[in-house]
C-alpha cells in the first residue's frame, strides 16, 4: 500500500570460472563486468541488479557455495527489495559449440558429466536431488521463455529457446536453482552463451543488459 509505480524487480546473476576445454569462460567476464556496464548504460526504472557471483565449475563440491549465494540474496542485504517486489536469478553458462544465445526452459534431475568437473567429480546417471525421484524428473522455469526469446530477437540478437541444458554443471546448477526458486517464491532462468570467438564480448555484454531489461518489463 502507498507505493507507486510497478513492483521492484531484483535480478541476481551468476557465471562460471574456467573448466575442461574452456580456459577463458565468457560468463566470468560477463558477470564480473555487468555492474560497471549497467552503471554506464543505466537500468530501467524499478530494476535493481543484485549480486553478481562467479561459481566454480563444479557440481556436488560447489553446492554449499551455490546455496550460500542463493540464500544470502534471499535473506540478507537484499531482503527489503525482494519482500516488496520480485527476485529473479539468471545463471549464465557457456556452450562452446553454440553459434547463438539459448534461453533454457528446463533442467532434468540427472548428473551425467562427460568429463570430471573442476573438483574431480564425474557422476553418471546420478539424481541431482534424490528426493525428487528418478533421473527423468524435470523442473521448468516459471518465466515466459518464448516471450523472452521473442523480445530479444526483436532487439536484433540471435537467440533461441532450448529444452536441453545438457547433463553437466549448467544443468546441475539450474536444477538446484529451480528447486530453490519453488521453495522461496523466486524465479530462475539459465542462459547459454557462445564463446567470445563466436559472438564478441561487446555484443554479449549488450545481450546480458538487454536480457535484464526484458525480464524486468515482463515481470512488472
Amino acid at each position: 500500500m502507498g507505493s507507486e509505480g510497478p513492483p521492484a524487480v531484483t535480478i541476481h546473476v551468476t557465471g562460471f570460472k574456467k573448466f575442461h576445454g574452456v580456459s577463458e569462460n565468457p560468463t566470468e567476464t560477463i558477470v564480473c563486468s555487468l555492474k560497471e556496464y549497467t552503471k554506464k548504460k543505466g537500468l530501467a526504472k524499478g530494476l535493481t541488479l543484485g549480486s553478481c557471483t562467479v561459481l566454480e565449475t563444479a557440481g556436488q563440491g560447489a553446492l554449499s557455495t551455490l546455496y550460500q549465494t542463493l540464500q544470502s540474496a534471499s535473506s540478507g542485504k537484499d531482503s527489503q527489495s525482494s519482500s516488496s517486489g520480485k527476485t529473479i536469478w539468471v545463471h549464465f553458462g557457456v556452450n562452446s559449440g553454440a553459434t547463438r544465445f539459448a534461453i533454457e526452459h528446463q533442467a532434468v534431475n540427472e548428473a551425467t558429466f562427460r568429463c570430471p568437473d573442476e573438483l574431480g567429480w564425474k557422476p553418471q546417471k546420478v539424481p541431482i536431488i534424490p528426493a525428487d525421484g528418478g533421473i527423468t524428473h524435470l523442473r521448468e522455469t516459471t518465466l515466459p521463455v518464448e516471450e523472452i526469446s521473442k523480445a530479444l530477437s526483436k532487439k536484433g540478437y540471435d537467440v533461441m529457446t532450448s529444452d536441453d541444458a545438457g547433463r553437466f554443471v549448467c544443468n546441475y546448477v539450474y536444477y538446484h536453482s529451480l528447486s530453490f526458486a519453488e521453495q522461496n517464491g523466486t524465479k530462475s532462468l539459465f542462459v547459454h552463451v557462445p564463446l567470445f570467438l563466436t559472438i564478441d564480448e561487446e555484443i554479449q555484454m549488450q545481450f546480458a543488459a538487454s536480457l535484464l531489461e526484458v525480464l524486468a518489463s515482463l515481470c512488472q
